[in-house]
């Protein structure tokens, strides 16, 4: 057993018993009353299911086993260019305590050598027609993987329950250290005439994903760290995580689950947003030859807003402040890149679009979001192909997905199956509370 399964296995297993005591205890405590308007809309703010690995507060932004961005961006392993290391937010996920260098090393090490591809995942892609998007490349890649799934493999031999996690992680490991391959595979195909690179076993994770794409400048390298650290986990609720939770919790494969939420991901409301404001941007640009004024902007931007369309990037479901990744994407843009003509335009907007979201009376966060930079940061050091950064996404995304993931098998979560009635139901129910009071 290698170190770091052997470390999950002495936090993960002790709390499984413990949690059952704890249900036991308090199992009909009430957490709160939702409503019907809660259950037709989403069932925002309704708590449904728990997340071990990260808590979205609306004011403060996301935070990390308790961490905040800022607090772990002083207290996380950093490669060079002087940014984190996805590795170590990987093993704060996974093991719920802050990393050592050497501790990301080891997270590094293991991924280069479970990063090996099998030829027909690659034979499958170069079937497909070259304008399939990539993300329908990425999750069926994804899903051609999980012949060697190791959950599978064991559950049809009959494994027991409580050993459902060892498999499990072999999986999700397996999976992550392969999946920047895979991505890079993708990109190469469809952008670059199939000329493929190597990958680099004396880079780490991030990196390496950057020198296969094709892309070895070290701010590059650099900010493809900062990207993957940031986008990795946003609690549990949102479609990519809830989806990978759902399908998890029937006993699907990592491969499987993981696929399913990458669907969620390839959605316009979530993953493919960073995609959506690179366009909107460059169609502003393109407009105004260059920087617009603050009037040209307002003009856009209302323009955008009567035509029944939101402006990308801007807004949250849960979050009521400035996103916090949107800030320390900022900052390495006001290092790096403060002359590039779209990073000014993206402050323009950052300055101008509040207020008139304001004004609408009717949004509640017109705050910038995390999609709001990411894609312009990309394009500077020209990955300019904007209908792949939502792969980007699927690869960060899914180590905070998996390694959910995972401790939903080790602590035995239960298959997902809430109640549905009939929008009938519903109205009798307020008929009937209505007659009664």
């Amino acid at each position: 057993m290698d170190k770091i399964k052997e470390k999950f296995a002495s936090k993960a297993l002790p709390l499984t018993d413990e949690i059952k005591k704890f249900v036991k205890s308090h199992g009909d405590h009430v957490l709160g009353t939702y409503t019907i308007e809660q259950v037709y809309q989403g069932m925002k703010g309704m708590i449904g299911m728990v997340t071990e690995t990260s808590k979205l507060d609306p004011e403060e932004g996301i935070r990390f086993r308790g961490y905040s961005i800022p607090e772990l961006r002083e207290k996380l392993p950093r490669g060079k260019g002087g940014e984190n290391l996805p590795e170590g937010i990987f093993y704060l996920l996974l093991i719920g305590e802050l990393p050592t260098e050497e501790d990301a090393s080891e997270i590094s090490n293991q991924w280069a050598r479970r990063s090996h591809v099998h030829k027909h995942v690659f034979d499958m892609l170069d079937m497909l027609p070259r304008h399939t998007h990539p993300m329908t490349q990425f999750s069926m890649a994804i899903m051609a993987m999980q012949t060697e799934s190791n959950f599978a493999a064991e559950y049809r031999k009959g494994i027991n329950k409580k050993n459902y996690w060892d498999p499990m992680y072999e999986d999700v490991m397996n999976l992550i250290a392969r999946l920047p391959r895979v991505a890079a595979y993708i990109y190469r195909k469809t952008y670059k005439n199939s000329e493929h690179i190597e990958p680099n076993p004396k880079l780490d994770w991030g990196a390496n994903f950057s020198h296969m794409l094709g892309y070895d400048d070290e701010n590059m390298q650099a900010l493809m760290r900062l990207y993957l650290f940031i986008h990795v986990d946003h609690e549990g609720g949102n479609v990519s995580a809830h989806a990978t939770h759902l399908v998890g919790s029937a006993l699907s494969d990592a491969y499987l689950s993981l696929s399913a939420g990458m669907n969620g991901l390839a959605g316009p409301l979530h993953g493919l947003a960073a995609q959506e404001v690179a366009r909107w941007i460059l169609e502003l640009r393109k407009k105004y030859n260059g920087v617009p004024t603050r009037d040209q902007l307002a003009e856009y931007i209302q323009k955008t807003l009567a035509e029944g369309k939101v402006v990308p990037g801007y807004g949250h479901a849960v979050l009521r402040k400035t996103d916090p990744r949107y800030l320390v994407q900022q900052e390495f843009a006001k290092r790096n890149l403060a002359d590039d003509e779209l990073f000014k335009i993206v402050q323009l907007i950052y300055e101008v679009t509040p207020e008139i979201l304001k004004a609408t009376g009717k949004i509640k966060n017109p705050w910038p979001n995390v999609d709001a930079h990411s894609g312009i940061l990309l394009m500077h050091y020209g990955l300019v192909e904007y209908d792949f950064f939502t792969v980007l996404f699927g690869v960060s995304r899914a180590i905070g997905v998996l390694t959910s993931l995972l401790w939903d098998r080790a602590l035995g979560v239960s298959i997902e199956r809430p109640s549905s009635v009939t929008s009938d139901w519903m109205k009798a129910q307020v008929v009937k509370n209505t007659t009664t009071a």
